[in-house]
């Protein structure tokens, strides 16, 4: 069945808030309206002031709009892997039709009986995901409605977060005006939407690399099997830079945009440019093999990281090799950089949309395009979850109007790691972190 309408994608990250609107006219995503504003409120990933949070959301979705030529009314929100949870779920139930046909009704009842658990009451559940349908033994079926039967099952996935973190991007959504119609765990939406049908059947890494931390998810079976998020990102390369030269952080950003490169190799020890340094009234000569060095030595921190963890789960033999994203990965020499540490084929994804054509954009394109494609059976199975009929992702078309919000605060909280296994594979895919390592320039 062809998908059409309207779907807005809000991915708020550490160094910017990005929203994108896209039509789908017979399956095909045509992006009309894009917004991206500096973030304020964010700390490694986390909210930590709302009211800035907020304001950041207004003046994305308002850059968007007025592109757009439409009123953004609801969004589709990204939630970012820290202190996820993955578990396998599995519920059974009776059909209740005298004809024993199976309905609506039926699925969200097997996928409320899939959720009877118990859960901390600092998590929440935040999605379910239903994989196969058993009708009276039949297995493999992917939406069992309108078959006859006496006896369904389902398995599937349920995904768990802290409802200091849901509760927030929440709160800011809601005070910037705006309904969630759908929180979308991004390492989910990101491996489901880059990567092809064999690289997600066989087994493939893909490290997001943002600006305030990285992100390492693997896919396998065609199911998120696990993530890792290491609290660094390409806002750590700017402040090594700016400690190191003792230059402002603008200034440092400059240099790592204008003359920086991941890999030394590639750089040239006789090619200087000035830097202006604080206390100083005439600006210093740096070579590019130095500023490539203090780049280099961040950058392979944060790959060995991911390195560490990916190890324990022998993730580096998955055949599929390392994707790398994020606004952070489209640095010079960060390829070649992985390539030696990860000792795996490694490629860099770019967004091929006009205009979007930097990894920077890679999250909230892939928020649009999985909430896009969703089906009636997820949102079925969803309703278990709200307890009331869930909100389309399609979004009506309006002249823009200004939007009120208020303010309050939340303390950031800390962040790790994720999942378990899926039910047909009978082990769980575990990954255990040890502290961070010091920084480098300690």
């Amino acid at each position: 069945m062809a998908k059409s309408g309207m779907y807005v994608g809000l991915d708020i990250g550490t160094t910017s808030v990005k929203v994108v609107v896209a039509e789908y006219i017979d399956s095909q995503m045509n992006i009309i309206g894009v917004g991206n504003a500096k973030s304020e409120g964010i700390n490694r990933g986390i909210i930590v002031d709302i009211d800035k949070t907020v304001q950041a959301i207004q003046r994305a979705v308002r850059q968007a709009e007025e592109k757009a030529g439409i009123q953004i009314k609801s969004v589709n929100v990204g939630l970012p892997a820290n202190l996820l949870e993955v578990e396998s779920c599995q519920g059974m139930i009776a059909v209740n039709s005298e004809s024993k046909e199976i309905t609506d009704e039926d699925v969200r009842n097997v996928a409320s009986a899939a959720l009877v658990r118990s859960t901390p009451p600092e998590r929440q559940i935040v999605s379910i995901l239903p994989q196969e349908f058993t009708v009276d033994g039949f297995e493999g079926i992917k939406d069992p409605r309108g078959m006859i039967g006496v006896r369904m099952e389902m398995f599937g996935l349920v995904f768990t977060g802290p409802k200091t973190i849901v509760h927030n991007i929440r709160k800011c959504v809601e005070r910037a005006g705006l309904v969630v119609a759908e929180l979308v765990i991004t390492p989910l939406a990101l491996t489901e939407s880059i990567l092809t049908d064999g690289e997600k059947d066989f087994g493939t890494i893909v490290v997001d690399m943002g600006g305030g931390q990285t992100t390492t998810s693997v896919m396998h079976d065609k199911q998120l099997k696990f993530t890792h998020v290491n609290q660094e990102g390409g806002e750590f390369v700017t402040k090594d830079i700016s400690i190191v030269l003792n230059t402002s952080f603008n200034n440092a950003e400059a240099l790592k945009i204008n003359y920086g490169d991941a890999y030394p190799e590639r750089t040239s020890a006789s090619e200087e440019f000035p830097v202006d340094v604080i206390g100083k009234s005439e600006p210093i000569k740096i070579d590019e093999r130095y500023l490539s060095e203090v780049i280099e030595a961040r950058v392979e921190q944060i790959f060995r990281k991911s390195k560490e963890v990916l190890d324990e789960i022998d993730g580096l033999d998955l055949p599929g090799g390392v994707i790398l994203t994020g606004g952070a990965a489209s640095l010079p020499g960060v390829v070649d950089l992985a390539q030696e540490i990860f000792d795996t084929n490694v490629k860099l994804y770019v967004p091929n949309h006009m205009g979007l054509r930097n990894p920077v954009f890679t999250n909230v394109i892939s928020i649009v395009d999985y909430s896009a494609n969703l089906t009636e059976v997820y949102h079925l199975a969803k309703t278990a979850i709200t307890g009331e009929k869930v909100v389309t992702s399609q979004q009506s078309v309006a002249a823009p109007k200004d939007i009120n919000y208020e303010t309050t605060y939340q303390e950031p909280e800390e962040q790790h790691y994720v999942p378990e296994e899926e039910h047909s594979t009978g082990e769980n895919v575990k990954g255990k972190i040890s502290d961070f390592f010091k920084n480098i320039f300690d």
